[in-house]
């Protein structure tokens, strides 16, 4: 932003600043102090009475009139450059649902507040391109959604990729799954021993019951699930079962065999 200035003769500038939306009254904030705009304004004045602002990072929240403010060294001679400048900015934006359930279709939609003709739009998931999904015109369309597509999406208009939009977070609630169970200590089980089975599984929203099983029956619930003394009639299959608000699913079978201790008698 580019302004010039003369002054009389019997009067020094003593201190020049831009300002934003200045109010009647109020003696305004050197812009360069504003914590909003810190490293990211750069005052230049040359001999010869021009002044400009230099403004980095551009964004919509910097829709605002900006006018430089003139100090002279007689208290009452403080000048404002007028009109100012009104600046206007444009953007890109991903309009997109907060959160998806799986299974179900989201559509991703790029708006811009630029006059743009017959635009081809670019979109990118955390950072990189998508190039195997379906995008018609300025909407990305995803058919089934899924985990795998939760993450960060923006767009950007072909030609000028390295104006992105903003990214959004696509988050995808969907029932557990990848259920298993674990179980130690590891390796061969001997009676008297102490064991620990644990149950993970991944889903979104988070777990709220762990069921377990020994064959059909119902033997606890918790994440983990404890035989302190176990013993050979402890020998069998055990799952797990995890749920949350949107289903549930069982572990495939953990076979435990106990091994009975030998007495050496002398």
């Amino acid at each position: 932003m580019n302004a010039t200035f003369t002054h009389a003769e019997n009067l020094t500038v003593n201190e020049t600043f831009w300002t934003i939306d200045p109010v009647p009254g109020l003696e305004p904030t050197d812009l360069s102090k504003d914590p909003d705009y810190s490293g990211r304004v750069e005052c230049l004045t040359d001999d010869q009475k021009h002044f400009s602002l230099k403004l980095s990072d551009v964004m919509k929240k910097d829709e605002h009139q900006f006018r430089f403010r003139i100090i002279t060294n007689l208290g009452k001679e403080r000048w404002w450059g007028k009109p100012g400048v009104q600046l206007r900015v444009t953007e890109l934006l991903v309009e997109a649902p907060e959160k998806v359930t799986d299974g179900q279709t989201a559509d991703l939609t790029c708006k811009t507040t630029c006059s743009l003709i017959d635009p081809t739009f670019i979109w990118y998931k955390n950072g990189r391109p998508l190039t195997t999904k379906t995008i018609n015109n300025n909407q990305l369309h995803l058919q089934t959604v899924s985990s795998e597509d939760a993450g960060s999406y923006s767009c950007a208009v072909e030609g000028s990729q390295h104006l992105r939009s903003t990214a959004h977070s696509l988050r995808v609630r969907y029932p557990p799954k990848n259920v298993s169970v674990s179980i130690s200590p590891s390796g061969e089980i001997v009676e008297g021993i102490s064991v620990t089975l644990t149950c993970s599984s991944d889903a979104n929203p988070p777990e709220k019951i762990y069921t377990w099983f020994k064959r059909s029956a119902s033997i606890g619930e918790g994440k983990t699930y404890s035989i302190p003394n176990i013993r050979s009639e402890d020998s069998g299959e055990y799952t797990c079962q995890s749920l949350n608000d949107l289903g549930e699913r069982r572990s495939t079978a953990l076979q435990i065999n106990v091994l009975c201790k030998l007495l050496v008698v002398v």
